[in-house]
């Protein structure tokens, strides 16, 4: 029995569990399980690969993408210059971090919005997917702004954020938990009055597939989209590594 699973510290929003799942039997895949593995700190993570020998793959979320770095006998170069690790996979005992987040992002933004169109992006969070979506963006020449509650020198506040500001920002993005089940009454603190038909809302979050984040953009008319499309996408680059590596 191969056994892949999901890491994190809380994971009732999860459907990684549903599309493997889903995925096995679909293809016709067997002697294969996926499980929801939730650690109360990342420094349990050599416990759990002692007591489950049959893993041969891990994702890896909120809030350990970074943190699970030190804890890795191996970086692939993409994820050590993004700086984030979602996806573990395990040979003989050996673990090698990968970031697949950075592939499904840029694929289904692509198939979102123009990008050759879109010169500036807002990214809300500063974790660890944040980093492979900045990756991204540019990778695809898209100036982008880091908005943070602790902001660094070069990223801004929520604070700063203006109405005018926020217009030059044609591309949203929202890398932060803010509106995932289970606190879908949650949503990020923007100007969205200022929001206009030219804007494109990008949320991470997809669980609910509707937040509070993408209603109030359509309110404006802003094209929106959840983070269904980079799940599948940075799920099915995460099973390719995990079967060629």
């Amino acid at each position: 029995m191969r056994r892949y699973g999901l890491i994190g510290k809380k994971l009732g929003h999860s459907f990684s569990k549903r599309y493997f799942t889903q995925k096995f039997e679909r293809e016709g895949i067997a002697d294969v399980a996926y499980e929801l593995y939730e650690l109360p700190t990342i420094s349990e993570l050599p416990k759990l690969l002692q007591q489950e020998p049959e893993l041969v793959g891990l994702n890896v979320t909120v809030p350990y993408k970074e943190t699970v770095i030190p804890y890795l006998d191996e970086l692939d170069e993409a994820a050590a210059r993004i700086g984030a690790v979602n996806t573990i996979k395990i040979t003989h005992g050996k673990t090698k971090g990968y970031n697949t987040d950075y592939v499904g992002f840029k694929q289904s933004l692509a198939a979102f919005c123009p990008v050759d169109e879109v010169d500036k992006a807002l990214v809300l969070g500063s974790g660890g997917a944040s980093k492979a979506v900045c990756a991204a963006l540019q990778n695809l020449g898209i100036n982008y702004t880091i908005l943070s509650r602790s902001p660094k020198p070069d990223q801004l506040t929520y604070e700063e954020l203006t109405p005018e500001l926020l217009q030059q920002y044609r591309l949203i993005v929202n890398t932060t938990p803010l509106g995932m089940h289970p606190h879908p009454e949650t949503f990020p603190s923007l100007p969205y009055m200022a929001l206009t038909p030219q804007h494109y809302l990008y949320d991470l979050v997809y669980n609910p597939e509707q937040t509070l984040f993408m209603q109030k953009g359509q309110e404006t008319g802003a094209q929106t989209i959840n983070g269904l499309e980079m799940l599948y996408g940075q799920a099915e680059a995460a099973w390719e590594i995990w079967q060629n590596g």
